[in-house]
């Protein structure tokens, strides 16, 4: 995966909005990478800024949203670009999985209808020719009889097909990126897998990357190439998948990981859980420290004073903004034992 070239490039992202005539900073100095082909997972708790992120990168991000840094898309810088260009990115080279399959399913159209106006209005094709596209879209996604169900509605399919529809409206041109916001929420731990599998088929079949948001770390175990994590609109710790997941370097990272429901049945212990909650973007105005330090456990005074910035690790590619990543135990439920949660 490391050999193929960049595709998107990211950095200093930041996202403000005017509040009570001061700005109030939701995104903070977030930079990342994404190669063709390959799947990023941006996670982190409600709040964290992963949808903003997204959003901004996608030129989706609010009106009232004062968006700086650099997004490029290639060679080509996306940040402070007009309108047009964007629109002429979107559908074509970048795409949206958004959290709710009805929010962009027109309850009028039929499904086949809206997937081949989504392939003329790209691809100017006539009309036979983009619905054979569409059913083939819908048949990449697994969805069975797809010349027949392109004849439904969107009430017609369940959740997880309508969430399917969805991805196969996002990828029926072959855009370069998709930003996949929250795509299972709601759906039962079986379809969920089958949406993520979906994804993982299409980027191998296709070559699409795939940026996928999501607040749950369990999720993109043996989906993801890599992982950001976020936390209070900050870079927390980011690096391949397995040793994010396996050996992670930031406390925040150990505490999501611990909270996971262990393979073996819990009976006389609780799950822990990260005491407090995360800061809201009004609360950050003049912090002068780690965001997630009044909730961790290895926290000293260089912790509420100085805001760590990315650094690499022992493992090249591997970084994490946290004053005390060497100290972190190699067990995430060693920091953050079952019986309770962090002080």
């Amino acid at each position: 995966m490391t050999g193929r070239p960049e595709l998107l490039t990211v950095r200093d992202l930041r996202v403000a909005f005017p509040a009570g005539g001061r700005e109030v900073a939701a995104v903070r100095g977030v930079s990342f990478d994404v190669r063709e082909g390959e799947m990023l997972a941006v996670v982190g708790e409600s709040g964290a800024g992963k949808s903003l992120t997204g959003a901004a990168v996608l030129g989706m991000a609010p009106q009232a949203a004062r968006i700086t840094g650099s997004v490029r898309l290639r060679n080509q810088e996306l940040l402070g670009a007009p309108r047009s260009v964007y629109a002429g990115l979107w559908g074509r080279r970048i795409a949206l999985v958004p959290q709710d399959a009805l929010s962009v399913l027109s309850p009028v159209h039929t499904v086949g209808d809206q997937l081949a106006a989504a392939v003329r209005s790209v691809t100017g094709l006539g009309r036979r020719q983009a619905r054979a596209a569409a059913v083939a879209a819908l048949d990449r996604v697994g969805i069975a009889d797809a010349d027949r169900r392109a004849n439904a509605y969107p009430h017609e399919f369940s959740g997880g097909m309508r969430q399917r529809a969805v991805i196969a409206m996002a990828t029926v041109n072959e855009p370069e990126l998709v930003v996949a916001d929250e795509p299972t929420t709601a759906l039962d731990p079986v379809i969920r897998e089958q949406i993520l599998g979906v994804l993982a088929t299409l980027r191998e079949t296709t070559g699409t990357a795939v940026v996928l948001i999501t607040h749950d770390l369990a999720t993109v175990a043996g989906y993801a190439d890599r992982i950001l994590v976020m936390y209070a609109g900050r870079h927390v710790e980011s690096g391949m998948a397995r040793r994010v997941l396996t050996r992670p370097r930031a406390p925040y990272t150990a505490a999501l990981l611990a909270s996971l429901p262990p393979g073996e049945p819990v009976t006389d212990r609780r799950l822990p859980s990260i005491g407090g909650a995360s800061p809201a973007p009004a609360e950050l105005a003049g912090l002068t420290g780690c965001a997630f330090a009044p909730r961790c456990p290895l926290a000293q005074e260089q912790c509420r004073t100085h805001e760590p910035e990315p650094v690499v690790t022992d493992e090249v590619g591997h970084l994490v903004s946290c004053h005390r990543w060497n100290d972190v135990p190699a067990q995430a439920r060693d920091l953050f034992p079952r019986t309770g949660g962090a002080a």
